[in-house]
């Protein structure tokens, strides 16, 4: 498991938002697949070696099918997640499943809820059947608090859920974490709403390219 640098995480998303226009799900993946495995190539693994070794371990996607197996992998977490409180959110062929603090951590704690594991192991299930995906999890907070306080606690939130999927037989070569403190809200910080809708842990899901 690695501490992913925020401008690779930057470069792939601007690389699968780019190639999103004018563009069916799977044409994306032809467009987007060189990009973002040469980014998260980089990220994943003490060298670039890693990502040769793991994509040698379950294979690339060709370019033409990412879509269609983003698709399928999209299907199966919106069946199995549905009610559990986590949102799926499909970005070109990136999915994310963005977990609300609220059902994930208690508050100001790093230890995963218990009522949260099962939703986990679900979580677990899909992404075992889909194995041909990197996968980062990102630690994001509110702003109440000092920005150092929470750029801490959103890392040790995002080591918490990738041990545990490590747990769940999640090669930790698939695995990747990012802290992004309060620097990432996704609601307004001004209200009680907003502020919870920011504490959150987000897992996105990249396809492995050649």
């Amino acid at each position: 498991m690695n501490h992913l640098p925020k401008a690779l995480i930057l470069a792939a998303s601007i690389a699968v938002t780019g190639c999103a226009s004018n563009a069916s799900n799977t044409q994306k993946g032809a467009g987007i697949g060189a990009v973002v495995g040469a980014v998260l190539g980089k990220a994943t693994g003490d060298h670039d070696k890693s990502r040769y070794a793991w994509g040698a371990v379950v294979g690339a996607i060709a370019g033409g099918a990412i879509g269609n197996y983003m698709d399928k992998q999209e299907e199966e977490f919106n069946r199995d997640l549905a009610d559990s409180g986590v949102k799926v959110v499909r970005d070109g062929d990136v999915l994310t499943l963005q977990m609300p603090g609220n059902i994930t951590f208690k508050s100001n704690s790093t230890q995963i809820s218990g009522n949260f594991y099962p939703i986990l192991n679900d979580v677990a299930l899909v992404l075992n059947r889909y194995e041909k995906t990197y996968l980062v999890v990102e630690g994001n907070t509110d702003s109440v608090g000092a920005a150092e306080y929470n750029m801490t606690l959103s890392q040790k939130r995002a080591d918490s859920i990738a041990s545990y999927l490590q747990t769940q037989n999640i090669h930790p070569k698939r695995l990747a974490t990012e802290a992004n403190g309060e620097h990432q809200p996704i609601a307004s910080n001004q209200t009680a709403e907003g502020r919870s809708q920011n504490r959150r842990v987000e897992l996105k899901i990249i396809p492995v390219t050649g």
